[in-house]
């Protein structure tokens, strides 16, 4: 299996994020950094692409990586994702039978974060029937099992996927909507039902920044 790796930063990649990527000995690879500082990366198979970050728009900066990808499978990642040191030995086990690809995330200290979410769903997110309405706005996120398979309920966080490059093009991230302003949530609604969006267990990253929460109410 070959990859592109696209990781959006406002600063520069660390040598620990990229030699993550390296040591997994994928058969072929490259690594596509857009935005953050120029700097020349002592790494293989590294292309930096500068970026007016006054923008702040990272809708742009993934919808670059996809521009700009010379293999089907692309990892979009934040720069504060590093791949476990079996990531790449699990997608071999896992398989390339999907558009859209979730794996496992876990916080620093090993709990779960958010990989397999459910937005909304009235059955697990509002138990006794409860939902949100005018007068309570706010969504609930839970992490269900992994056996998960209500898709219209699902959404993908925007800060690590893997998809094929033919589902950007056709479906590329809305380019109005930046970081923190639901540009994950209008994309996966978009996008979830339509396609094959499949769970890999065998595989994993872990967050570099201190534990994060991994379901909580969101306005």
């Amino acid at each position: 299996m070959k990859f592109t790796f696209g990781i959006v930063t406002e600063n520069t990649v660390s040598d620990e994020v990229l030699q993550s990527i390296i040591q997994q000995n994928v058969s072929e690879y490259e690594i596509i950094i857009i935005g953050g500082y120029k700097d020349w990366y002592k790494f293989p198979n590294i292309r930096h692409f500068e970026f007016d970050e006054s923008s702040g728009n990272y809708t742009v900066k993934k919808n670059i990586i996809t521009k700009n990808s010379s293999f089907d499978n692309i990892v979009y990642m934040h720069d504060y994702y590093i791949l476990d040191d079996n990531w790449y030995s699990g997608f071999l086990k896992f398989g390339d039978d999907w558009d859209i690809c979730m794996n496992i995330i876990e916080n620093k200290d090993g709990t779960r974060f958010r990989d397999w979410c459910v937005w909304d769903d009235p059955d697990i997110c509002f138990p006794g029937g409860g939902i949100h309405t005018s007068e309570n706005p706010n969504h609930r996120i839970v992490l269900p099992n992994y056996d998960y398979n209500k898709k219209e309920y699902m959404y993908i966080s925007g800060g690590y996927w893997i998809s094929k490059k033919y589902i950007m093009e056709i479906e590329p991230i809305n380019e109005s909507l930046d970081w923190g302003h639901s540009e994950d949530i209008e994309w996966s609604k978009r996008v979830l039902s339509k396609y094959n969006y499949k769970m890999n267990k065998y595989s994993k990253v872990k967050l570099l920044k201190e534990k994060r929460l991994s379901a909580e109410y969101m306005e």
